[in-house]
């Protein structure tokens, strides 16, 4: 064998399937073996080794970790070969800082670096040098170019509704589509898997019905027996990104890039989606001073998450204690009490003037007496006059917020148009304004006006869209409507979820008067209703400076 005509081949593809459909880099390891081989018998060469990288990205990897380079140079040094052949030079590397001074560093020492398309490169000259830098410097620049057309193309993709590669996610399969890319390969879309999908549609239901959290379902889903996609039992970590992901409302996602919702691929509704995500982050470390969601369903209080004191705002808590009692035949027994406390109060963290403590049946007694009373009221008014009211409600604030918005964005841009006008003046030596002072005024106008009219643009939006405004309301109420016909009859986690879904808040006083926020939507229903009070009297001595809304003394509610 000829000393001085030994050859190393390297081969390379940056994926597993070549995402650019340039003629060279689409090219395979097989064919570009081939081609090497081919071109080592034209020379009169002998291939001793072959090395190839696969799915090794020459862009994003550096030199020093890939195994086949350092090998290579190893082998160098050892003076194992005289040639290194790659079918093109950007087979070494795309890298321009780094491939340059590599293929530069064999050719030291003493290994000709040869290319089935591009020949020998040499150091001869200052030229050769830069001719070498040159090459990887548009190799690099190919490379970001190759890069923003896989990222717009899937981007694209994911706007057309095609599957652009990936994880399929939990409840979806793919479906082909019948038409072909420009290699010729088949292109598939998304399509609900109706088996999974129950599943999907059962662990949303848990959620917002009963109020399970992602390791209560993931123990409830392993206890029925039921297992993943990989046949194995559920971890709270699938359940969690399950009920966080936006492809159940039939938004698919792919990077930063979000497609239009397809009602086709939604598996649950809109609503359903959204309590998940509320309950999800009311019961997050940061907001665990402020929830209003019940952090469990567990146990018999109705109001446990969000009910305070409403003369020191502390939370009230739970505790059981109870009272020693003997019985008739001579058994002695425990019968136990369960209260409400002041936390504030009890742990001396809040100057309190209330109650230390509040019965639960008893105040749980009231609010459900006061959920009863809406659900009632609410039935005695028909449907369509109800959403009516709340539509035209709903329609005379958003004209009005509009209003406000265009009136901000109008003035904003006159202000804007003389402090551009006073700026001139400035340049020209007519105005003794000066130029930092008017600059950053200049900017804060315009930062006002953008705001101002970006919002205006968000509300013309919502009043152009008022039928869609109208199925809104009218999914809400109807959900309203089915808890009014199962809340009787409700076990108590369920309970718990419809009393949190309705009232948002309750501050409680002495004499277990009453301070109810509702929920966004319930209050706007209740104003359709053309309620203006609650239509309970109010008994006693105000309990506070500025006396709450709507108390409702227990011996009161009508």
């Amino acid at each position: 064998m000829d000393q001085g005509n030994r050859v190393y081949c390297l081969y390379r593809v940056s994926t597993a399937k070549q995402v650019d459909h340039d003629e060279f880099n689409q090219a395979d390891i097989p064919m570009q073996r081939i081609a090497c081989h081919e071109f080592a018998i034209q020379m009169g060469w002998t291939i001793v080794r072959e090395e190839q990288e696969n799915g090794v990205s020459g862009f994003k990897v550096s030199a020093n970790d890939r195994d086949k380079i350092q090998l290579i140079k190893e082998h160098a040094q050892q003076s194992k070969f005289d040639i290194l052949l790659v079918f093109m030079f950007d087979r070494i590397g795309r890298i321009a800082s780094e491939t340059p001074f590599i293929v530069e560093w064999f050719v030291q020492h003493g290994v000709q670096v040869w290319s089935v398309k591009e020949g020998e490169q040499r150091f001869d000259s200052h030229v050769d040098r830069l001719t070498n830098f040159i090459r990887y410097w548009q190799a690099d620049g190919e490379s970001q170019k190759t890069s923003m057309r896989v990222k717009e193309k899937r981007k694209q993709m994911t706007l057309d509704g095609y599957y652009g590669g990936g994880g399929i996610p939990y409840g979806f399969k793919l479906e082909p589509t019948g038409l072909k890319n420009k290699r010729k390969l088949d292109l598939f879309t998304f399509a609900v898997d109706e088996d999974e999908a129950e599943i999907v549609r059962m662990m949303y239901a848990k959620c917002v019905n009963e109020g399970l959290g992602q390791w209560s379902l993931a123990t409830y889903l392993n206890g029925l027996g039921l297992k993943n996609r990989d046949g194995k039992r559920w971890s709270h970590c699938m359940v969690g990104r399950i009920l966080k992901s936006e492809c159940y409302i039939g938004i698919i996602k792919a990077g930063d890039t979000k497609s239009k919702q397809n009602p086709k691929l939604q598996i649950v509704d809109n609503d359903t989606y959204a309590r998940a995500q509320k309950l999800i982050e009311q019961r997050t470390n940061e907001r665990k001073d402020t929830r209003t969601m019940p952090l469990n369903t567990r146990g018999m209080s109705l109001m446990s998450g969000n009910v305070f004191c409403g003369h020191c705002g502390a939370r009230l808590t739970l505790t059981t204690n109870g009272k020693v009692y003997t019985r008739r035949d001579g058994e002695r027994k425990k019968r136990p009490r369960i209260r409400y406390v002041c936390f504030g109060k009890t742990r001396h963290r809040e100057l309190c003037d209330g109650q230390t403590g509040y019965t639960m049946y008893k105040l749980d007694g009231i609010i459900e007496t006061i959920i009863k009373d809406i659900f009632s009221r609410m039935k005695s008014v028909p449907e369509s006059e109800t959403l009516a009211r709340c539509n035209d409600n709903l329609m005379i604030e958003l004209t009005a917020q509009l209003n406000i918005a265009t009136g901000d964005y109008t003035k904003a841009a006159k202000e804007l148009e003389a402090l551009q006008g006073e700026l001139v003046k400035v340049v020209m030596g007519q105005s003794d304004l000066p130029r930092d002072f008017l600059t950053k005024t200049i900017n804060e106008t315009q930062a006002r006006y953008q705001t101002s009219k970006e919002l205006a643009d968000k509300l013309q939006v919502e009043l152009d869209e008022r039928g869609s405004q109208f199925e809104m309301l009218k999914g809400k109420y109807e959900k309203l409507l089915d808890w009014s016909e199962m809340f009787d009859s409700a076990e108590m986690p369920v309970k718990k979820m419809i009393a949190a879904y309705m009232i948002e808040r309750v501050d409680v006083f002495r004499d277990y008067k009453l301070n109810i926020t509702l929920n966004m939507d319930v209050q706007q229903f209740y104003e359709g209703l053309g309620i203006v009070d609650w239509g309970v009297k109010t008994e006693g001595p105000a309990v506070s400076t500025a006396e709450p809304q709507n108390i409702m003394p227990l011996a009161a509610i009508s």
